[in-house]
């Protein structure tokens, strides 16, 4: 199965203000979002996005949603059918036993940093939005992932929006 991580990042490499807020998002960045969800027809996030996402005014394609948190099943602000997981591992396993051919992975910071350091990811989209936030959260919490990237390509959509598309060396 493919993996891929996907998210929207500020220039300096920020997913969200310090308060969870991604707002600076555009719509048009939501609406390439949406197409990689159809095209998957799956999402794995963390405990803090999967209640972004219940809260978002853009709304998540019908998808099997998938919530990995080492702290399990909370009770949390979730998209209704959400499954819950404790570690990125047994997330991809339930998705290879339905036979996905794709794993979508979109955030958070820990969470992407915790597929990066066990060497899940396959391909990487960062979609990069023409804003510059201060004080936010990273696309990776700190830690020691370190991973050599290849280029695949960059397309420019939106007002100034450019994807990034990497394959993570092995």
């Amino acid at each position: 199965m493919r993996v891929i991580l996907y998210m929207a990042v500020t220039v300096n490499g920020l997913i969200a203000r310090e308060n969870d807020d991604t707002s600076w998002v555009s719509k048009e960045e939501w609406k390439s979002f949406q197409r990689m969800i159809k095209r998957a027809g799956n999402i794995i996030v963390g405990r803090r996005a999967c209640e972004i996402m219940a809260r978002a005014k853009e709304p998540v394609p019908p998808c099997q949603v998938l919530s990995v948190s080492s702290q399990g099943n909370l009770e949390c602000l979730a998209p209704q059918g959400t499954l819950f997981f404790p570690n990125p591992q047994s997330a991809l396993d339930f998705l290879e036993g339905k036979k996905f051919k794709t794993a979508l992975v979109a955030g958070g910071a820990h969470l992407n940093a915790s597929f990066l350091s066990q060497n899940l990811v396959d391909e990487l989209y960062l979609d990069v939005e023409p804003v510059l936030i201060g004080k936010g959260i990273p696309l990776l919490v700190p830690s020691d992932v370190e991973r050599k990237l290849k280029f695949i390509g960059a397309k420019r959509f939106g007002e100034g929006i450019v994807q990034l598309h990497y394959r993570v060396k092995k």
